[in-house]
């Protein structure tokens, strides 16, 4: 009896003991937020590197997911991929623009999908007119359509979470701006604060609209995550400029090697940059049209080099590299500055008109090899009727039916198959 009346006790003691662990509540732990750096434009390997880090946000269960951005804008495919993410994720988001930075044209997107949307002091929000990626506007019929649509969408986010919806209207059909202050005055956004930190305090217990979240995010600690070496790489490399001058360095190479086979460096390089600016036509949307008509470009610096036509498939080359290079990015509304394109046009077409000087040189030269070379050569006649000139003995006769007397000198005029055909320059006295 006394052995049970002792485990009963030890029993006691351990449930005393383990009963103000089992209290403890999910709440009382320190929350995590995850803080995604986002400062570059909106773009297929941007829009990645933002949806995989809400995805992770999700996965590991943190208070919040805070996007701190600062964008000029971007693609409106990618755009729309990045809010359909926020609008779906598990944890709330969090859109914080930061002092300095600013949420223009698909930036206005990103932070109104946001449960919160907050800016710092200096920093502003808006310029939200659809146009395109070179900063022209979109053509005349088809301005209203894009314009309608993403007017509409941009309300309905505002709407929905509770937001100016007449200010939204406006961002997109005026260009309206506002700095910090003046979106909170008008409702545009739903704090400001000096940073991060200060920001989770001031909505810590704040009720979400419209999925209700409570938010748990006072004396969170911060997860800071950024884009990778790789992803910025990648990021570069779908510049449409950049692409461009790599499919022109690419399809240059190719040209020299298949010119002059062997040189190895112009067909190495030629080879690399062809593969990088066909990754980047592989993320970016392009008109086949514009990549036929580079391809035409170098076709006809090509055979230029080989087909005498005086430099004018050369110039047809550079008006279908300048054209082809102004549609290549049509689908998307981008292309690469003229400037650099009539720049690469010029460049190929000096460098394309020294190699056809060269070229016609090489042909108006005289033989350097083969029988040609002995025309113009001075030999002697050798008994035989044979002429001896440059370490040879040919058979030849005279084009004036002279005779070829033995020691005299003679002038090759030209070759009839294996003979030549010369004139005595002097009838020296008979070799014996």
């Amino acid at each position: 009896m006394a052995r049970r009346i002792l485990g009963l006790i030890v029993l006691l003691a351990a449930m005393l003991a383990v009963a103000p662990l089992s209290s403890a509540t999910p709440g009382s732990a320190t929350p995590v937020v995850r803080a995604i750096e986002f400062t570059n434009d909106v773009n297929p390997v941007t829009a990645d590197y933002l949806i995989s880090s809400l995805e992770k946000a999700d996965r590991d269960h943190v208070a919040a997911a805070v996007i701190v951005l600062d964008t000029p804008g971007g693609l409106s495919d990618s755009m729309h991929e990045i809010v359909k993410a926020e609008l779906h994720t598990v944890v709330p988001v969090i859109v914080y623009v930061p002092t300095g930075a600013r949420a223009a044209s698909a930036g206005v997107w990103i932070g109104q999908a946001a449960d919160v949307l907050a800016m710092a002091p200096a920093s502003n929000i808006g310029s939200s007119t659809p146009i395109n990626i070179g900063g022209e506007d979109i053509a005349k019929d088809l301005r209203r359509k894009v314009v309608n649509d993403a007017a509409a969408s941009l309300r309905a986010l505002a709407r929905t979470h509770g937001r100016n919806v007449a200010w939204a209207d406006a961002a997109v059909r005026k260009a309206s701006n506002l700095a910090a202050d003046e979106a909170l005055r008008k409702n545009v956004i739903d704090a400001v604060a000096p940073s991060l930190p200060a920001l989770l305090e001031q909505i810590n217990g704040h009720t979400t609209k419209p999925r209700g979240f409570v938010l748990e995010t006072a004396g969170a600690k911060i997860e800071t995550v950024k884009m990778s070496a790789w992803q910025n790489i990648l990021d570069t490399l779908i510049d449409p400029t950049l692409i461009t001058i790599l499919l022109s360095i690419g399809m240059l190479g190719i040209v020299i090697e298949l010119y002059s086979p062997g040189l190895i460096f112009p067909g190495t390089v030629g080879a690399v940059s062809l593969v990088l600016a066909l990754y980047g036509l592989s993320v970016l949307s392009v008109n086949w049209a514009g990549f036929l008509l580079m391809l035409l470009a170098f076709g006809f610096f090509g055979a230029d080099l080989f087909v005498p036509t005086h430099g004018a498939l050369t110039l047809a080359g550079a008006v279908c590299l300048v054209l082809g290079g102004l549609l290549l990015f049509s689908p998307s509304g981008e292309h690469p500055s003229l400037l650099v394109l009539i720049a690469i046009a010029a460049s190929l077409v000096l460098m394309f008109v020294f190699a056809l000087g060269k070229v016609a040189q090489a042909r108006l030269r005289p033989k350097a090899t083969g029988v040609g070379t002995l025309v113009g050569m001075e030999g002697n006649v050798r008994p035989g009727g044979l002429i001896f000139v440059n370490g040879e003995l040919w058979r030849a006769e005279s084009v004036d039916d002279q005779p070829l007397v033995p020691g005299a000198t003679v002038e090759v005029l030209r070759v009839n198959e294996l003979q030549l055909v010369v004139r005595v320059l002097d009838r020296a006295a008979p070799v014996t």
